[in-house]
């Protein structure tokens, strides 16, 4: 085995929904994250308890192989566990296996983080506002930021727009109405944050109902978050399903805003399945 990758059990399991589940993990001493980034989690059917009762001629791997998935982390960079969001996808050679998860089980995790959705991108002085347009399991990397102090130092306003296709899929909620009290009690001048609920396929009080794009596009998102979504005011990270991403990528460019590369520009995005 790699010196990167180490053991680690899960400690508890949540079920949104038949097809949505977060699970936490122990974590390795070793292990350091920024908020935003991912890791590779590592599930081998072998070490799974459910496993003992299954036929493994059903699965096209081998009942012994490790098969490795890219996971955003939903904790804290300075929580002592990890936590992990995931979606099931149906006959999918991970999560099929994944979504049997009992407290004790052990995965693999590559101990390397992975990617570049994180705050440390964007070049001081940092504009007033932060907006995170997150759909489904794209929530993760926010909900870490969310979880460190220095993002609300560094911002006057966080807009969390947060898409899902039901109402039951809004998984976190409860949490992130909880977050202002939780972090942002804990420096002074923190920024407020501004929590956006969107359900696309059926009517919810108290939730937008259209696409990020087309709420984008139309001021609906700007007019529910109070506040303009502005060039020269605005940070703006975009985690979801990769035509999500795209179409809200698009949207922000016809409204003006620019990639960040460089530590320039305002739009980061984070696509990894």
């Amino acid at each position: 085995m790699s010196d990167t990758i180490q053991t680690v059990t899960v400690l508890s399991k949540t079920t949104w929904t038949p097809n949505l589940f977060s699970f936490t993990v122990t974590r390795p001493d070793s292990f350091k994250f920024t908020a935003g980034q991912f890791v590779r989690l590592g599930v081998n059917p072998s070490r799974l308890k459910y496993h003992q009762h299954q036929d493994t001629q059903e699965s096209e791997h081998a009942p012994d192989e490790d098969v490795f998935r890219a996971y955003s982390i939903v904790s804290s960079p300075f929580d002592e566990v990890l936590e992990f969001f995931s979606i099931v996808i149906p006959d999918g050679a991970f999560t099929s296996q994944l979504q049997h998860l009992q407290v004790g089980d052990e995965l693999l995790l590559n101990t390397m983080p992975f990617g570049f959705l994180t705050l440390a991108r964007y070049q001081q002085p940092l504009p007033k506002d932060l907006w995170l347009l997150a759909t489904g399991t794209g929530l993760a990397p926010f909900l870490s930021m969310l979880q460190d102090l220095q993002t609300w130092q560094d911002y006057g306003h966080i807009v969390l727009a947060y898409s899902a296709r039901t109402a039951d899929e809004l998984a976190y909620v409860d949490k992130i109405k909880q977050l202002q009290d939780d972090f942002g009690l804990l420096v002074d001048n923190p920024a407020r944050l501004i929590f956006v609920p969107i359900v696309t396929r059926e009517p919810v009080d108290g939730a937008l109902g259209a696409r990020l794009p087309k709420l984008l596009l139309e001021g609906t998102l700007q007019q529910q978050a109070g506040i303009a979504l502005e060039i020269d005011s605005a940070h703006v990270m975009v985690c979801g399903n990769p035509e999500m991403v795209d179409d809200t990528k698009e949207a922000l460019k016809t409204l003006g805003l620019v990639m960040n590369r460089r530590g320039e520009g305002n739009i980061a995005v984070e696509n990894y399945w």
